[in-house]
């Protein structure tokens, strides 16, 4: 992957996390957590990619703002497997990981619905 700035690495790096983690979960049987986060946590990457092909500043806003909204669910589904006794597995890295995507996710928004009203 061609260093196309932070949010792209950190989204890319954080799916082959999520990828890795979805494993874990299969070798748990936990099938049905392992879509959920699959889903969610490989589609922040995904959402990011295509805000870089904008064709505006609103649809940049609007494909960001989708990747934000994915990080936060997949912040929620990792809460899940933290607070879970029946899962077996230590999602600290990716739940750090996620927390700072949607930080950095939060002010590219927030950044970018500023410069699209002006």
């Amino acid at each position: 992957m061609k260093n196309k700035g932070p949010i792209y690495t950190k989204s890319f790096e954080f799916a082959l996390m999520i990828l890795s983690l979805k494993k874990k979960l299969n070798k748990q049987k936990e099938f049905d957590l392992g879509r959920q986060i699959l889903r969610s946590g490989t589609a922040i990457g995904a959402n990011v990619n295509e805000a870089g092909a904008a064709v505006s500043k609103k649809d940049f806003t609007n494909k960001m703002g989708i990747a934000s909204k994915e990080a936060r669910e997949s912040l929620y589904w990792l809460e899940l497997l933290k607070a879970s006794d029946a899962m077996k597995v230590n999602v600290e890295q990716e739940y750090e990981m996620c927390l700072e995507l949607v930080k950095l996710l939060t002010a590219i928004v927030k950044t970018s619905q500023l410069s699209t009203k002006n």
